[in-house]
């Protein structure tokens, strides 16, 4: 397969990925690395089935179980990308890893025993995996032409902090600005397992505009958690699409994140 380091740029965050030297391979326990991919460009019908080869049967069924094309497309990049990526850290071969789902549903390595870590998210048009060693990550993607009531879903979503900065906020900006909420809180609950058993109301984030290492995270005394546990990042993958990762930290230090675009051929 074809791989691309990429430098990712966001309008508010002009330097939010910082340079990288490290090769893809490599990953040490300050570092996470963040893959991604277009689907559309996986269109060979023997690629596409030499990658439902790599897939588990219940994958396979459960990919054929989708009533849309698009999305059995979608769900096989997808899955094919996990196992491909997690087998650039070792000597496994992807059709090698198996999963599980927690009792929210986060997808886990069942085996072989490994220290990696990721989460995985798509949307049309973009699929991302995030890679940890020993660390707890998130990630979410959106598309930026996501339509909606902003300002209806934030009262209804968001806290009443982050609801009240919308507001304070030009209309035209809000589009963006409540895309950056929504995919840091969602990339929050995937690195944390627990879904929706955290409620979005009960945490809210202060965002720079223009020192991107400085998202800053508060939290309801009802969640169980520190802020200083977790670094945040807002990334723009081409213009199409926001994109947001939670990476768990020790307090006091950072995890460099670099990101890399799969080209070609996935196996």
């Amino acid at each position: 397969m074809t791989t691309r380091s990429v430098h990712a740029s966001h309008q508010e965050f002009p330097q939010l990925v910082k340079p990288f030297s490290e090769k893809p391979g490599s990953l040490s326990d300050r570092q996470a690395h963040l893959w991604w991919t277009s689907p559309d460009q996986f269109t060979d019908q023997d690629e596409l089935d030499r990658y439902r080869a790599l897939l588990t049967e219940d994958e396979r069924q459960k990919i054929d179980g989708f009533r849309f094309a698009a999305d059995r497309h979608l769900t096989l990049i997808s899955r094919v990308l996990v196992r491909t990526t997690l087998s650039r850290y070792g000597c496994i071969p992807a059709e090698r890893w198996r999963f599980r789902r927690n009792d929210h549903g986060r997808p886990e390595i069942a085996s072989p025993v490994s220290a990696l870590r990721f989460n995985l998210s798509h949307t049309r048009g973009l699929v991302t995996c995030l890679v940890s060693r020993e660390r707890t990550v998130g990630v979410d993607v959106e598309p930026r032409d996501r339509e909606g009531r902003w300002l209806e879903l934030a009262d209804r979503f968001f806290s009443v902090r982050e609801a009240e900065a919308l507001r304070r906020i030009a209309e035209s900006e809000r589009p963006q600005r409540f895309l950056e909420y929504w995919t840091l809180k969602e990339s929050y609950i995937k690195a944390r397992g627990l879904g929706l058993a955290i409620p979005l109301r009960n945490f809210s984030f202060d965002l720079p505009t223009t020192t991107p290492d400085d998202v800053r995270m508060h939290i309801d005394g009802a969640i169980n958690d520190q802020p200083a546990r977790w670094q945040f990042g807002l990334y723009s993958l081409g213009k199409r699409h926001l994109v947001a990762t939670a990476v768990e930290r020790e307090a006091g230090t950072s995890t460099r994140i670099a990101t890399h675009e799969t080209v070609g051929p996935l196996a």
